[in-house]
């Protein structure tokens, strides 16, 4: 519908703007085009003085998205398509068959009656749609009081920990074999079936509010179990009380839920559109609010905005003959979408006039759409690809590993972000300690419900909505937890107990305890308050607190110190590496799994972060998953290795490869994803035996040698005065970091609806131009009352000293 229409490329059918159809003549040679323009027609008034009966309009032929009404009483739409021969401009109207060869005529038809590609895209349109068990109604599950944990299942009859399927008859847990998902175990689950005859089963791991993957042995399929919450329940996992809680059915849940939605989107105020660059809205392309949230807010950093909208021509000059493929061409053109203002124009004087006396309201047609940004950002992940509800937080992780993999020349904005922590071990029996960093990007803040002001109106809140469920009566009004901001802030500076402590001071396990600082501070500070847990009943809950977020804020008493005097280092001493006779008998720690699960990442995907990280904690797992998340088979079952492939492929699981040969390819992905070189992660790798945690202390005390390994490198940055300031002050390679003061501002939060990171919606609130601006989905106004207390990513930009 844009007023220049469409371009198809007739050799590789990809489509341009008409601003953008020259460059790419230039740039290929391709000199034919099919030129594709949807006109709006005008109704003409009947007799009576009104529209002209409405009619099928048989003149739209193309199948694709639109923000125009096809169904509208005032106006027609008819689409037109003529061939274009480049550089003169030459047009041919379709249909022609006389003048055309026969097999432009069949191309240029195919192309005209093809489906969008977007349509293909939807699941609906080729999953195979399964069919309900016969089973499901009748089904009989027995009175034998086992209750199933949420976490550290195995099988109960070899110990497999993956491809776990829950038997929704007696509750027993079994190992599957070849199912239809296509993983592999022992096959106990179908031996449990043949020996007692009960036909269903759940896979543990792929239950959520909107089902679970059910498994008949007796109809040798993927069933639907319409009654999977009830049978779920049965065992102790109360899906169904999720269920209905999120589909707001129950009446004692619906006006706390709905409080929250208003106060977030400020419902009930009159919010004044906003239009113009830095104003456009995004169209929400089912549960895709996560990601235009974030995509406002990282485009409202200038930064973004100048790697992006800045190098708009130079990035699409040399973008790859695919565009679509090209992640830096997807950011420029959604950047630019974004802030040019071409997609935000204020309805025009005379529309107005024309709605005050119709008494109508017509919808401006304003905003992008962002499909084929979310099409190639999110291609390959099993979570980003679905249609599902996404964390926001988790989006955010994902977008800057792909931006810090694909830099737009000189300048990676991802360096607004970075920080490097410093963690302080130490030994609670020897007091020796131990100090490493690591690189972050985002805060994680606790919250300290203990810390509660109002805990006497919590008390008296929940008494008197326990007694109205009991009376089945309306909920009391909604009482929130309010928590300070100065207690989450402490709970964050408190030491924390490391699990399963090895002390290289008395060389056997020990209690520890770690505490973390920040050894820099990022130009723009991200904020995320840890709202989202798992209750033992297997139901993801949200937090519903308001916690008074600063609008200024200084953390500078949170740098980190290095070691102090009177302090005694532990011993550079790596803990004995123990190889089972079983390598599937390898204890994996379960509590860093469920740590990383909270975060919203698959739960197999966590298991094989801390396996492969060899059980050295969440942080250096959560590492090795953003560097692996785009793998095929991220999300699958762990595949531990046969005993005899230990001393091979399984070498890299255990970190036992010898110093002649290739570290694990495994972990130098994962320190290269903290931003060093890669050849120099294979080098500390090779000097610590491939020990990783010792590795990253070689690198940060190694700084000549980290110089003399990128000659060229370091040369190429002094060039760049634009990146000189964010070289350490070692002058090693390392993090590339921007270092300054811990005092911030904040301009921006995101904030989330809903009671857990799989349903609900998302809005971002950002202060531009002086005032609070909220962005919700396509609408764009000016803020009257920011929800700062409720929000759930916070951004803060530095203040210049």
């Amino acid at each position: 519908d844009s007023e220049g229409g469409l371009y198809v490329c007739m050799n590789t059918f990809l489509g341009f703007g008409r601003e953008h159809i020259e460059r790419h003549y230039r740039k290929t040679g391709q000199c034919v085009y099919l030129h594709l323009k949807r006109h709006v027609i005008e109704k003409v008034p009947g007799a009576s003085g009104g529209a002209s009966p409405k009619r099928r309009n048989a003149k739209l032929f193309l199948d694709l998205e639109t923000n125009s009404d096809l169904n509208s009483d005032d106006s027609e739409y008819e689409d037109e398509a003529k061939l274009i021969i480049f550089p003169d401009h030459y047009e041919i109207s379709l249909p022609n068959i006389e003048e055309l060869p026969a097999l432009v005529t069949i191309a240029c038809d195919a192309l005209l009656s093809a489906k969008s590609p977007y349509r293909k895209q939807d699941p609906d349109s080729w999953e195979e749609e399964l069919q309900a068990s016969k089973h499901a109604k009748t089904l009989v599950q027995l009175d034998n009081g086992v209750r199933i944990p949420p976490s550290g299942w195995k099988c109960s009859k070899c110990d497999l920990r993956e491809n776990l399927w829950l038997n929704l008859t007696d509750g027993s847990v079994l190992c599957g074999k070849w199912f239809f998902d296509g993983s592999g175990g022992n096959g106990h689950a179908v031996e449990h079936y043949k020996e007692t005859g009960y036909p269903l089963a759940v896979k543990l791991g792929t239950i959520t509010p909107d089902g679970a993957d059910v498994y008949s042995f007796d109809e040798e399929e993927p069933v639907l179990d319409p009654h999977i919450a009830k049978h779920l329940a049965h065992f102790g996992i109360d899906m169904l009380q999720m269920q209905v809680t999120e589909n707001g059915l129950r009446d004692n849940d619906i006006k706390p839920r709905v409080s929250e939605w208003e106060v977030i989107q400020e419902a009930g105020v009159k919010l004044k559109p906003m239009y113009g660059p830095g104003y456009t809205g995004m169209k929400n392309l089912g549960n895709s609010c996560y990601l235009s949230a974030v995509m406002q807010a990282i485009f409202s950093i200038p930064e973004f905005q100048r790697a992006y909208v800045g190098n708009l021509p130079r990035i699409f000059d040399y973008s790859p003959l695919d565009p679509t493929q090209d992640f830096n061409t997807q950011m420029a053109k959604l950047g630019h979408g974004l802030l040019s203002g071409q997609y935000s124009k204020p309805p025009m004087k005379s529309e107005l006039i024309e709605q005050v006396m119709k008494e109508e309201h017509k919808p401006q047609h304003n905003g992008i759409s962002p499909r084929m940004f979310k099409a190639f950002i999110s291609k390959g992940h099993p979570e980003f690809s679905s249609n599902r509800q996404q964390d926001a937080q988790e989006f955010f992780l994902h977008l800057i590993n792909l931006v810090e993999r694909n830099p737009v020349g000189s300048e990676n904005p991802s360096d607004v972000f970075r920080f490097l922590v410093e963690e302080r071990t130490q030994c609670c029996q020897s007091r020796k300690v131990r100090y490493t960093e690591r690189v972050d990007y985002i805060m994680q803040l606790p919250v300290a419900m203990e810390a509660a002001t109002n805990k006497d109106e919590l008390i008296a809140y929940e008494l008197k909505r326990q007694e109205a469920e009991a009376a089945r009566r309306p909920p009391p009004e909604l009482v929130r937890a309010k928590i300070p901001f100065s207690a989450c802030l402490q709970a964050f500076s408190e030491p924390s107990n490391v699990e399963d402590f090895w002390s290289s001071a008395l060389q056997a396990k020990s209690a520890g305890v770690k505490t973390s600082r920040f050894a820099s501070f990022p130009e723009y500070l991200v904020v995320q308050i840890k709202k989202f847990t798992f209750g033992l009943d297997w139901i993801p809950k949200k937090l519903d607190v308001s916690i008074d977020m600063p609008d200024f804020l200084d953390i500078n008493h949170l740098r980190a110190r290095g070691l102090q005097p009177g302090e005694e280092e532990l011993p550079d001493i790596a803990p004995p590496i123990i190889i089972p006779d079983d390598p599937k008998a390898l204890d994996i720690d379960e509590s860093s799994v469920m740590q990383l699960a909270e975060m919203g990442f698959p739960l197999e995907a966590c298991r094989k972060a801390v396996y492969y990280t060899g059980n050295l904690g969440a942080e250096v797992a959560f590492n090795w998953i953003i560097a692996h998340m785009e793998e095929p088979d991220f999300a699958e079952p762990l595949a531990t290795p046969a005993f005899g492939e230990v001393a091979s492929s399984g070498a890299a699981a255990f970190g036992i490869v010898g110093l002649d040969n290739q570290p694990p390819e495994e972990m130098v992905a994962i320190i290269i994803s903290m931003g060093f070189q890669r050849n120099l992660s294979i080098q500390a790798l090779k000097a610590t035996n491939n020990n990783l945690e010792r590795a990253l202390e070689w690198i940060f005390s190694h700084p000549e040698l980290e110089e003399e390994s990128e000659p060229a490198l370091d040369m190429m940055n002094m060039e760049n005065n634009a990146n000189a300031n964010i070289l350490a002050e070692t002058g090693s390679e390392g993090p590339r970091i921007k270092d300054g003061s811990g005092r911030y501002e904040l301009f921006g939060f995101i904030s989330h609806m809903g009671t857990s990171t799989m349903s609900g919606h998302y809005v971002c609130h950002i202060k531009k131009e002086g005032r609070w601006v909220i962005y919700n989905d396509l609408r764009v106004c000016a803020s009257e009352r920011p929800p700062k207390d409720l929000g759930y990513v916070y951004f803060y930009h530095r203040i210049p000293s």
